[in-house]
């Protein structure tokens, strides 16, 4: 009895696979792994030095990397183009963050008309694309209100058309912090003898902006991109961004290393504040730890 019992419990034994055990075809699963990412680095490794060895690189330093034409654009890209790209990026930033606060507030009214109106701005604004608003800003307001001029001229209109779209955008981003804030510290500033306002003022919204920095730099990151629709607006010389800048150079020189060098310096605001957000992302996370 004894023994067919032992029989029984030995023919349900299940021996396990060790971790480093070889496979049918006499590879374990880690060499497997091993030999498919030197496989899929090899073929990466292929195709760029395919890429390198095709390409003409003294066409393309020729038409997008000549020096003498690059030299020929400073200083003025600098003082015209990316100063200009600076004032309407911190122009739409600032309307944006503004026009954003009040949205979210009254998306969070109690009052219905409030909430109706915040809503129908964010999902009117959300869906429309930026060029329609900037021809809107720079056609339609004076054709509305005729005799009607934007303070600040093209920084204005720029301003404007920027801090409209983004008005929406950070409006749903401060929302969520708001709401992202515990309802205990409003409970504990009117349990003080604090309104609703002053608490809202003095406790919740400090606490929310903490909260949504990483993604307001992002939207800042965005909104300097968009400032080049500026040139839908009937700009002077004087009042171009970068790529207005460059593509007016590019078109005067015939060649395209102008628009190279505009890039370049898009990626010299962009990148650090790219860095910055990912910075104040990793602090918050260690903050909630």
């Amino acid at each position: 009895m004894d023994r067919s019992n032992a029989g029984r419990r030995r023919r349900r034994l299940v021996t396990a696979e060790p971790a480093g055990a070889a496979a049918p075809g006499g590879l374990t699963r880690r060499r497997r792994r091993q030999l498919s990412l030197g496989g899929q680095y090899g073929i990466f490794a292929v195709v760029v030095v395919l890429v390198l060895a095709l390409a003409d690189w003294g066409t393309l330093r020729l038409n997008f990397a000549n020096w003498d034409v690059a030299k020929s654009l400073f200083p003025d890209i600098i003082t015209v183009g990316l100063r200009n790209t600076a004032v309407y990026t911190a122009v739409g930033f600032g309307i944006g963050l503004g026009g954003g606060l009040v949205v979210a507030l009254m998306r969070l009214s109690s009052v219905p008309p409030y909430r109706w109106f915040a809503t129908a701005y964010i999902e009117i604004f959300r869906g429309l694309p930026l060029l329609l608003i900037f021809i809107f800003v720079g056609v339609g307001v004076p054709l509305a209100f005729p005799g009607t001029n934007i303070p600040g001229g093209a920084a204005g209109q720029a301003g404007l058309a920027l801090g409209l779209a983004a008005t929406a955008y950070m409006a749903e981003t401060i929302r969520a912090g708001i709401e992202a804030v515990p309802k205990g510290q409003l409970e504990a500033a009117r349990s003080l003898g604090m309104s609703h306002t002053r608490a809202m003022r003095s406790i919740v919204i400090p606490q929310a902006f903490r909260i949504i920095i990483p993604p307001l730099t992002n939207e800042l990151v965005l909104l300097c991109k968009d400032s080049s629709l500026v040139l839908f607006l009937g700009i002077t010389l004087e009042q171009r961004e970068l790529t207005k800048f460059g593509r007016d150079l590019a078109g005067e020189q015939g060649n395209t290393t102008p628009i190279i060098v505009a890039g370049i310096c898009y990626l010299l605001i962009t990148i650090p504040l790219s860095l910055l957000a990912r910075r104040l992302e990793a602090r918050q996370r260690r903050g909630r730890r």
